[in-house]
């Protein structure tokens, strides 16, 4: 079954990105993959407490696909590597991915817009590439 591929962390309880998502499952996808790169938290510096940051990114996770899974659709997801692109290819894996959805802060506040993310994503991969780009503060944690 074909699978709908998120790479999102401080943005998965974004409006922005449940919009996104509805729309998808309103035209007929049900099978989604949620990978959520294990990165630092914002204004961590160099130094950064890498279980917090992990046990943050788990209880989104967890909400996210809870939010799926009340709209009927399936939804499996992990953390990943810290770079959002290896973590999307890791995730890829034995999957029949045909889009990935990359959910990111807005500009000026996302380092993966800053390190082209998007465009490394479009290289690495040879399915439609979304970009999600938070416009509301809807971070947790």
């Amino acid at each position: 079954m074909s699978t709908i591929l998120i790479v999102a962390n401080q943005t998965l309880p974004s409006q922005d990105l449940a919009t996104e998502v509805t729309r998808r499952i309103a035209s007929g996808s049900r099978d989604f993959h949620v990978v959520v790169p294990a990165t630092p938290p914002p204004g961590s510096g160099f130094t950064w407490d890498e279980e917090a940051a992990r046990t943050a990114a788990e209880e989104r996770l967890e909400a996210f696909k809870k939010r799926l899974a009340d709209q009927g659709a399936t939804a499996e997801g992990e953390i990943g590597d810290r770079d959002p692109v290896q973590a999307a290819r890791d995730a890829a894996r034995g999957r029949d991915v045909f889009e990935i959805i990359l959910s990111t802060l807005p500009t000026g506040a996302s380092k993966w817009l800053r390190q082209d993310v998007p465009g490394r994503m479009r290289s690495a991969f040879d399915v439609p590439v979304s970009v999600v780009e938070e416009q509301a503060t809807a971070r947790a944690g």
